[in-house]
């Protein structure tokens, strides 16, 4: 059989991406059967003419993204459908008992919610409203969720009355919300210099111009985002200062000041995104109260309650509080009743607040489990954080260090995936400890992780 080659005619964006969009067609229409042995990295790279590196980049993502497994000695494959998740999608959400061991799906631990929607679940059928939440809502409808977010928020930190709040689809749609009512085509909107993955795609998607800011080991630098209000003018800035991903840095009182005067002095908009905030007992007072006129809070119940019940919560200047719901409107019409009439009642009946103090505990037991294993290994985490930011020995490249961990049934994620400035490469990756749902799983799939740093890299390419 000839060897693949991926057809890259016609595509856009980095070249790595565009044979990872190639395999996963060619998976999906049976030109690359299950069980195929790819060719290795370098002889792909040579027949594409492209360095090496890309090609074993590619090779990673492929991995990361469950198309490919990898066989110590043997090679690189396609993945058979049926380890690709029940519905054949490569990367799938759902969580397994078998398979790959995922570290690389930043989400809360499964199953602490569950008994809790099943009773309020049960309630809402049993009960004379389900009509009304089936049917389309007005905003008198909605009054009762959004008094449950001013609840929600105030949790957090932020006391705001109902005609600041809005009700989003969970913590992305928020963000992609505030995005579309705050800026146009063309506005600079700034980041950290490494950040949450969607915010690039929305940037692309609504022609916004973006630009890292400069961090450094206690996160981002208010020296470097002064100097780009300076000579720039951007509009806006998207940051997460708690548990921030990938990192885990959560900023100090002292930089948070800083920001919010610098916000004030250059007309900035902050955009803070606060969905871990509630695991960390002990964080600083959120940036939206110290410059509650310059910021919009992005929070949500995914990290404390539960992931699929997408329901987030934004507080606002009330002067944007208009455009915020009108982009609500636009992208869903509406949030969905049932889902917020969920997170609802049990924000109101308190379980919510004992769900977060579970997750939290929950949390720290894994930081405990990953801290035994991979205690030789120099790595950032904080104690009520969901994942760890591990900078790799030298030597090794991320992408050839995450393919060798493919290659050996663990995922993780590389550090290039989160820079947000073209070059940017850092040598860490990210493991995340709450997907797996047990911990037996999560054991095995460090304990590799912790034998892969122990042993030296061959040099400039992939183990296969």
């Amino acid at each position: 059989m000839a060897i693949w080659l991926p057809d890259l005619a016609g595509r856009r964006g980095p070249k790595y991406l565009q044979i990872v969009q190639a395999m996963a067609e060619d998976i999906a229409s049976g030109d690359l059967p299950a069980e195929t042995r790819l060719p290795p990295h370098r002889e792909l790279a040579w027949q594409l003419g492209l360095s090496p590196n890309t090609t074993s980049r590619a090779y990673a993502e492929g991995t990361r993204r469950a198309l490919l497994r990898g066989e110590v000695g043997r090679g690189t494959f396609v993945r058979p459908a049926g380890s690709r998740g029940e519905d054949g999608h490569a990367g799938d959400l759902r969580r397994s008992s078998s398979g790959p061991i995922d570290l690389s799906r930043n989400l809360p631990l499964p199953g602490l919610a569950e008994p809790h929607i099943r009773r309020v679940l049960t309630g809402i059928g049993q009960g004379g409203g389900l009509p009304a939440l089936l049917d389309y809502q007005t905003d008198m409808d909605l009054s009762r969720h959004t008094g449950a977010g001013t609840r929600w928020l105030a949790q957090c930190g932020i006391e705001a009355p109902l005609d600041e709040v809005t009700v989003t689809n969970g913590a992305q749609h928020g963000l992609l919300c505030t995005l579309m009512a705050l800026l146009r085509p063309g506005d600079l909107l700034l980041v950290e210099a490494l950040s949450y993955v969607p915010v690039r795609a929305m940037a692309a998607t609504l022609g916004l111009n973006l630009r890292a800011v400069e961090m450094d080991a206690e996160g981002i630098c208010p020296e470097s985002l002064d100097s780009i209000c300076k000579e720039a003018a951007p509009k806006a800035l998207y940051f997460m200062p708690t548990l921030q991903t990938p990192t885990t840095t959560t900023l100090s009182a002292e930089r948070r000041q800083a920001i919010a005067g610098i916000a004030r002095r250059h007309g900035l908009t902050l955009i803070e995104d606060d969905v871990f905030g509630l695991l960390k007992p002990d964080r600083p007072a959120p940036v939206a109260t110290l410059a509650p006129e310059r910021t919009v809070y992005v929070t949500s119940v995914s990290k404390c309650i539960a992931p699929g019940l997408r329901v987030g919560y934004l507080r606002a200047p009330r002067d944007i509080g208009p455009a915020l719901r009108h982009a609500v409107n636009l992208s869903t019409w509406m949030t969905p009743p049932v889902t917020s009439e969920i997170a609802a009642r049990l924000i109101l009946d308190g379980t919510a607040s004992r769900l977060a103090d579970e997750q939290r505990a929950a949390a720290a037991q894994r930081q405990r489990l990953a801290r035994r294993i991979l205690k030789d290994h120099g790595y950032a985490s904080d104690p009520h954080g969901l994942h760890i930011w591990l900078p790799l020995p030298g030597g090794w490249h991320a992408d050839h260090f995450c393919s060798a961990a493919g290659q050996r049934g663990v995922l993780v994620t590389p550090g290039s995936s989160f820079a947000m400035r073209s070059g940017d490469d850092p040598a860490a990756i990210r493991i995340c400890l709450s997907h797996e749902p047990g911990e037996e799983r999560l054991r095995e799939g460090l304990a590799v992780i912790g034998a892969l740093l122990a042993q030296p890299p061959i040099a400039g390419k992939m183990i296969v």
